[in-house]
């Protein structure tokens, strides 16, 4: 199976009198967007677009920063919603989770079982922080 990651714009626009690329924000940004999905090798990811997988880390990190020092009258970039999971399976025992986030959102999950708990504590570690809370 090929999960070869295809940009809409070309990463490296130019390069400086002393060799150094010149790399476009637009790719670069969809690049590390790209690597934040949950199971991507960031070092892959840079081999197959021609890129130290040091300098993505970098690129990754800044993103990072960026997104966790807009103002929160900025509209965050990502949706504001989770994909729903549907986990399958005999459920021997339930358990129930409440969450109140700093910014006033709330989660409650109720007759969840044990099993399916880990993935969806998983799932949910994933999920970038909105531009309404600090980091």
């Amino acid at each position: 199976m090929e999960n070869k990651s295809r940009l809409s714009r070309t990463l490296v626009v130019g390069h400086r009198s002393n060799g150094r690329c010149v790399y476009d924000p637009e790719a670069k940004r969809e690049l590390v967007e790209a690597c934040l999905q949950p199971g991507i090798s960031v070092a892959r990811m840079a081999l197959e677009h021609g890129i130290n997988a040091n300098l993505l880390r970098k690129w990754i990190n800044q993103y990072r920063e960026n997104i966790s020092s807009v103002p929160p009258s900025t509209p965050a970039t990502r949706s504001a919603f989770a994909p729903v999971l549907t986990l399958a399976g005999p459920k021997s025992v339930d358990a129930s989770l409440s969450v109140t986030l700093s910014n006033g959102v709330k989660l409650e999950l109720l007759g969840v079982g044990l099993t399916d708990l880990a993935p969806l504590l998983k799932c949910l570690a994933t999920l970038p922080c909105s531009a309404s809370t600090p980091g």
